[in-house]
């Protein structure tokens, strides 16, 4: 996925997801202002790499979803990725959701995966090896909150990846951050 970085993390009881605002086409900045993560119902954070229009949809199916399952997110997440899977146009959609609470991060792919990672910390789009790694470093070596490392990792993923900028928006639930 090119065109934007979204990392989420989870530190001490808190769970921060922060999404740079850079929009291209093709070699061309179009938009640097944009927002690609949202807060849910129930504290849930959702943000989203890929086809904008796509990543909106697959949203909405997993927002829908997430009524559906009460609340519950990581049945949610799976019932979203069988609908990707399964429907025809669906199955189409070039996107990817992270989508966390305060206590968990998941990962939803088009190829049906729904990935909890080892470490509570997770990233996609063009900045994504950039962004993990910096927050790894800093999840382990430092005592920063869950939103200051989510935020930061991003910035220093602007300063190597030509498609994400420093615009961050930062978004956190639950305990201390």
């Amino acid at each position: 996925m090119h065109g934007t970085t979204i990392i989420a993390v989870h530190k001490n009881g808190a769970t921060a997801i922060a999404g740079d605002g850079q929009v291209t086409f093709g070699e061309t900045v179009m938009k640097q202002s944009a927002v690609k993560v949202r807060r849910l119902e129930g504290g849930v954070l959702v943000g989203f790499a890929g086809a904008v229009a796509d990543a909106l949809t697959l949203l909405e199916k997993f927002e829908e979803q997430l009524e559906l399952a009460k609340g519950a997110l990581r049945r949610a997440a799976v019932e979203t990725v069988k609908l990707w899977r399964t429907d025809r146009i669906l199955r189409q959609l070039e996107a990817m959701l992270l989508v966390a609470d305060a206590s968990e991060i998941l990962l939803l792919s088009g190829t049906g995966e729904v990935i909890a990672p080892d470490e509570p910390l997770v990233a996609v789009g063009s900045g994504a090896p950039y962004a993990l790694a910096a927050a790894k470093a800093m999840y382990r070596e430092t005592e920063l909150g869950a939103a200051e490392i989510a935020e930061k990792a991003l910035k220093i993923a602007a300063e190597i990846d030509l498609y994400t900028n420093g615009n961050a928006t930062v978004l956190s639930s639950g305990g201390q951050e």
